[in-house]
């Protein structure tokens, strides 16, 4: 069975980032700025945050199931 992703990614940027994120099973919409504050918060703890070239970015934690990863 696959499992539901916790977190969608809902926006793009022109360069590929991901910009807006959707929680699934609320529907709330965050900003990846918010969405960065909750995981730090400990309110996703299968996301955690990276730094890419300056910017705090939300990763999918590493493991063998794809369906949770940030597409």
């Amino acid at each position: 069975m696959v499992k539901k992703p916790q977190v969608i990614v809902t926006e793009e940027s022109k360069t590929g980032r991901n910009t807006k994120f959707k929680n699934t099973k609320t529907n709330e919409g965050m900003t990846r700025a918010e969405f960065v504050k909750e995981i730090n918060k400990g309110n996703y703890d299968e996301y955690y945050v990276r730094d890419q070239n300056g910017v705090k970015t939300p990763v999918a934690k590493p493991n063998r199931d794809k369906s949770d990863n940030l597409d």
